[in-house]
């Protein structure tokens, strides 16, 4: 990048330039991220950069600040990129032309889009809902929301109308957009039917905006429903962009908890601004001619960092892929990069594990010779996994950064620094400069020194952090500062090496990481005791070899649904089918077994420990079972998983 645009501390070089930008950015948070953030284009300077009262879940940064991030992302960079590639667009069938957009085609489609929205009413502050395919439009028309101060909130399109519901309800959302349809490899998905389907229950909504993708023949609400393509040709292609409060919210990104209900986690303008770009300039080490490729949805935080904000406020050139990576064999990822020529390649482990188990010859017929730098998120990478990806898509010359982050994070936390600080197989790393990370004790009291293991925590604000919970502030505090006051609690569990690399064990809530996609023990539960056959259930974790975890469900049944062994096909088919209608194919569990109960406490709580470790295989140590209410349910469970 120029330097022009690059204060002292925005770009680390070196392993001495990382710790010098480190120890500042902890002991002079002021400072440091003043001077990160000054390059920005910034309609008002802040008067306090930070204000933190992180017991009460009360952070603020760049306070006082005016701006609009679609000036960062776009207008500041007409003038010297203008004709500089933006996003290039693959899509699902090779067969079909992908797309190019330069920075000035990018921004005259933003503001089309903007002008469309506000065309059918959407003003600053209005919730916007967007539920479509990995489609160029997607991109544009989150951009168009930030353009106008409306909030965005992307439904990844593979959750079930229920499930959307929820999402556009909770947010009181005024407009859906999405598509008459969606390509997933070999599968075709009616969007706008699921959305029609989850708009049945939501008042709020007053406008659905259709993207036309695939030309199918889609039922229209003369009322509600709108053509994009027949607004845009009222649209002008020029919309100034309105005037944000740096702590006004961007955007809410639903994420399963621990209880049956999405949290809907908020993210404001100017910290997670920075904070997106800092930490993608930084961790993939970019330069001006890189081609980037983030395989992540938008309908992911991932997708909304790495794919969209981040690469666009550094002026990067990025990725976006309809498909996926088996489609129409397992060579597509390799064909693709070496189709555009992509120098920097961020993936999920669970994709990688899905290709190691495919014919070698599938990424040995591709060069790969543009690859400088790979990545990984989503879940922590096993070793294998990262010495395959190492070995034939680095081919031993690029360096790998396995990210540690969250939706709750906005943006990587810890990581190595490609090339420059340590990478080490099933090490996240170092913290990323203004990241203090802790391991606490449970009964919250921190663990000092190398070689340990706790609780990890978040000791000190950073820009990107999340704000609250939409609509209910004492949840975000209860989940995320409450566990432990005066720290950032991230519900995973880690090491900290014997040269302070911290490696991510995994969670110790109740959430499943499948495929680096979390679910809430509880919202899947729920989900399948909407089952007429079921009575109740428990669900956990287990190792899964292309997951990393898989989805176990225990499942008591109504007297008379399963009589004999012929009828638990039936019924567990029908758990699955009631699964993916309340929540999506993703949710889908991995193994179903029937028990006739499960191990609880005599106060009523059910002991998933046990349960996990009978998912694990791990039933010789079980620990103490005879305070349960009913010891002998537990041989049964341990009999019955055999």
């Amino acid at each position: 990048m120029p330097t022009a645009t690059s204060p002292q501390h925005a770009r680390i070089r070196s392993l001495e330039g990382y710790h010098e930008a480190y120890h500042l950015s902890i002991h002079h948070p002021a400072e440091f991220w003043a001077s990160v953030a000054e390059p920005f284009t910034w309609r008002r300077k802040w008067d306090t950069v930070v204000e933190s009262d992180m017991p009460a879940g009360r952070n603020e940064w760049f306070a006082g600040a005016r701006l609009n991030i679609t000036e960062n992302c776009l207008d500041r960079h007409l003038a010297a990129r203008g004709n500089k590639l933006a996003l290039i667009w693959e899509p699902n069938d090779p067969k079909e032309r992908h797309l190019r957009l330069t920075y000035r085609e990018l921004y005259q489609h933003v503001c089309q889009f903007a002008n469309v929205l506000m065309n059918n009413g959407v003003e600053k502050g209005d919730r916007v809902c967007l539920y479509m395919p990995m489609i160029p439009e997607l991109a544009i028309a989150v951009l168009a929301c930030a353009r106008i101060g409306a909030v965005h909130s992307v439904i990844f399109a593979g959750f079930s109308a229920t499930a959307i519901a929820d999402r556009v309800n909770d947010a009181q959302a005024s407009v859906v957009i999405t598509a008459d349809g969606l390509n997933r490899g070999t599968k075709q998905i009616p969007v706008k039917r699921v959305v029609d389907e989850a708009l049945e229950t939501c008042s709020s909504v007053r406008k659905v905006i259709v993207v036309e993708h695939l030309g199918w023949p889609v039922q229209m609400d003369p009322d509600r429903d709108v053509w994009y393509h027949e607004e845009a040709n009222n649209a002008a292609k020029i919309c100034p962009a309105e005037e944000m409060k740096a702590e006004d919210p961007l955007f809410i990104l639903y994420t399963s908890g621990s209880t049956g209900k999405p949290k809907g986690v908020v993210h404001t303008t100017a910290g997670y601004m920075v904070w997106a770009d800092y930490t993608f300039r930084n961790v993939f080490q970019v330069e001006e001619n890189d081609v980037y490729w983030c395989t992540a949805d938008i309908g992911w935080v991932t997708g909304h960092s790495y794919l969209l904000y981040g690469p666009l406020l550094a002026g990067s050139t990025s990725l976006m892929f309809e498909g996926i990576p088996t489609y129409p064999d397992a060579g597509r990822f390799w064909e693709v990069i070496d189709k555009h020529s992509v120098s920097i390649f961020y993936t999920a482990p669970t994709a990688i594990r899905a290709l190691m188990a495919e014919p070698l010859d599938n990424v040995l017929s591709y060069s790969l010779d543009s690859l400088r730098v790979l990545g990984s998120v989503g879940e922590p990478i096993n070793e294998e996994a990262w010495h395959w990806y190492n070995e034939h898509v680095g081919k031993g010359r690029c360096p790998i950064v396995d990210t540690w982050w969250q939706t709750e994070t906005g943006g990587i936390m810890i990581s190595a620094l490609a090339g420059i600080t340590p990478s080490v197989p099933a090490r996240a790393g170092l913290p990323l400069p203004g990241v203090l990370p802790v391991l606490l004790r449970q009964d919250g009291t921190e663990i000092e020194g190398n070689g340990e293991e706790g609780y990890l925590a978040i000791k000190q604000s950073w820009p990107g952090m999340i704000r609250t919970t939409y609509g209910d502030h004492y949840r975000a505090v209860q989940t995320y500062f409450g566990p432990y006051p005066g720290y950032y609690f991230t519900g995973d569990g880690a090491r900290r090496d014997e040269n302070g690399l911290y490696r991510i064990i995994g969670r110790v809530d109740d959430v499943i990481n499948v495929s680096g996609h979390r679910f809430g023990t509880a919202e899947i539960e729920n989900a399948i005791n909407q089952n007429p056959n079921v009575v109740e259930s428990a669900v956990v974790a287990f190792p899964h070899d292309v997951k990393g975890q898989g989805i176990y469900a225990y499942v008591i049944c109504r007297e008379g649904a399963c009589k004999n062994e012929a009828d638990k096909p039936r019924v567990e088919a029908s758990i699955i089918e009631t699964v993916v209608a309340e929540i999506g194919k993703i949710a889908r569990p991995d193994k179903i077994q029937l028990v006739t109960g499960l191990p609880k406490t005599r106060s009523g709580k059910i002991m998933r420990r046990i349960l996990r470790k009978v998912a694990e295989g791990e039933t010789s140590n079980l620990g103490d079972v005879s305070t349960l209410l009913d010891p002998a349910v537990v041989e049964d469970i341990i009999q019955g998983a055999k």
